[in-house]
């Protein structure tokens, strides 16, 4: 078309049919990106609110717990692993790791409570464990010494225990006076082997608990077998590997027991003791004991008898001359020879035995305590009589030392 006007030509497009028809004009870009992006969004955001709806409602018909069933969603299993440790204070923690802690084996030191201390001492493992590679089948013997302070006697102890060729047969455990410190080269059997001790004295309870104390250090050792009580003034009779087999390969324990029914006996006997214990019950024995672990952890694990002789049994009551003899009776009598294994010398009278210095210790006497001469005593040892009964004697003064180191290897065998 020809001339002005300025009007705009209008687009025709011949369709295939023939019909003309008008183009529109196309939509902005911008538009068309937002519909692309906007539409699958608003359609997820829909979806996802209708899941969650119809979880609630299943959550809350089926009583918002979280066990699988036909009305309630099913609980994800989560590793352990992953699951978030309860809030527990600190000191708590702290609290329960002591209940749990044992003292390093290279030394019978710790900061266990009594409790804590009888506590972790009185588990007993029930499975088989694995032999020990060192020493096939062959238990420990645990040396338990209550002293008053030094030991004036240690030189012959550690020849005693060199002459073993290891200390794969025995251990050592030292209940002192609190405060006094044994001091012990690294070589000795002695180094490093004292428990945290109490206070004692003659003829009450605290004797007894520090013989619990000693028992219980023991037995955290899961290798020691069999446990003797000795003092400061005892000394071995035979060498430590005929020791450790006597005591290993018995078939008892060597706690004495038997009914006095003079005063010194049945006369000690108190009534704030029954129903616990009757009179017919009660006993009196040497509290030199030796026993094995079963009867070790019955004892410390103890909470029927021994509260009872700590409140009722005062001096003239002696807990430790009638705690063990009337408790072991009561409970395991077929179990304890009747009989203690450490010789005592009461021929003098008196309330405590007869004590041997420098001037006591010659071969003759050496000879009659080993049994090698003169009148020889006679027991049972495993349903069998033997003239083998004393493995210890006591009492000897520090003055005996010498004597004795000259005398040992001839005469006791170490």
């Amino acid at each position: 078309m020809k001339g002005g006007g300025g009007a705009a030509a209008a687009v025709v497009d011949s369709s295939k049919d023939g019909h003309a028809t008008a183009r529109a004009s196309a939509p902005p870009r911008s538009f068309v990106l937002l519909k692309l992006v906007v539409r699958p969004v608003l359609l997820f955001a829909v979806l996802a609110t209708c899941f969650l709806a119809a979880a609630l409602v299943l959550f809350v018909v089926g009583g918002g717990g979280g066990a699988v069933s036909y009305y309630r969603l099913p609980t994800l299993a989560v590793p352990d692993v992953l699951v978030a440790a309860p809030c527990v204070e600190k000191e708590e923690v702290k609290e329960v790791e002591r209940w749990w802690a044992r003292p390093a084996a290279r030394s019978a030191w710790h900061n266990m409570s009594d409790e804590e201390l009888l506590w972790a001492a009185s588990f007993e493992p029930r499975r088989r464990g694995p032999r020990r590679p060192s020493a096939p089948g062959i238990g420990k013997v645990a040396f338990l010494f209550l002293t008053r302070g030094p030991l004036p006697l240690a030189p012959l102890w550690e020849r005693f225990f060199k002459g073993s060729g290891g200390k794969e047969l025995f251990s050592v455990y030292v209940h002192t006076t609190p405060g006094y410190r044994l001091d012990f080269p690294p070589s000795s059997p002695f180094h490093r082997r004292q428990v945290p001790s109490k206070a004692t004295r003659w003829g009450e309870a605290s004797v007894v608990d520090a013989e619990l104390r000693l028992l219980a250090n023991a037995l955290l050792d899961l290798a020691n077998e069999r446990f003797v009580l000795l003092s400061e003034s005892c000394i071995p009779l035979h060498p430590l590997p005929a020791v450790h087999a006597y005591l290993t390969r018995s078939h008892h324990s060597f706690v004495g027991a038997f009914d006095d029914p003079s005063r010194l006996g049945r006369g000690r006997y108190r009534i704030g003791l029954a129903p616990v214990v009757s009179l017919s019950q009660w006993r009196k024995g040497a509290q030199w004991f030796e026993m094995d672990r079963r009867l070790a952890i019955f004892v410390v694990a103890d909470v029927r008898y021994y509260p009872r002789f700590r409140e009722a049994c005062l001096p003239p009551c002696y807990v430790d001359e009638h705690y063990l003899p009337t408790v072991l009776t009561i409970e395991a009598p077929k179990e304890i020879a009747n009989r203690s294994i450490t010789w005592v010398d009461w021929s003098r009278g008196g309330s405590h035995p007869a004590s041997f210095g420098a001037g006591d210790v010659g071969e003759e006497f050496l000879e009659r305590l080993a049994g090698k001469k003169g009148e020889k005593e006679r027991c049972m040892y495993n349903g069998q009589p033997t003239n083998l009964c004393s493995l210890f004697a006591r009492k000897f003064a520090p003055s005996s030392l010498q004597p004795l180191l000259e005398l040992s290897t001839k005469i006791l065998g170490y």
